[in-house]
């Protein structure tokens, strides 16, 4: 995938949500350059916000989109951890 086909993606998952895409655009092409970075090191589109400990079953969890949902941040401020997603 390249750059504009993940951030297809991003927003297709967006707008079937409660939230949106962080609308800072410098700070998404941050992400997105994290996210191919992790794919050409590891294979997989891993968020660049989490880090990885080597166990593929784990680092699956990491697979952008992650839960972030469940994390703190998301409850207290209203975006996930790397602020890619951000509350409506």
């Amino acid at each position: 995938m390249n750059r504009d086909e993940i951030k297809g993606v991003w927003e297709r998952f967006c707008g079937k949500n409660d939230f949106r895409l962080n609308p800072d655009e410098e700070h998404v092409e941050m992400v997105i350059d994290g996210l191919l970075e992790n794919e050409k090191a590891c294979g997989l589109k891993l968020c660049p916000c989490r880090l990885r400990d080597g166990s593929r079953e784990r680092d699956l969890q990491l697979i952008c989109p992650c839960n972030f949902k469940a994390q703190d941040t998301w409850r207290t401020k209203g975006q996930c951890w790397c602020g890619l997603f951000v509350k409506k």
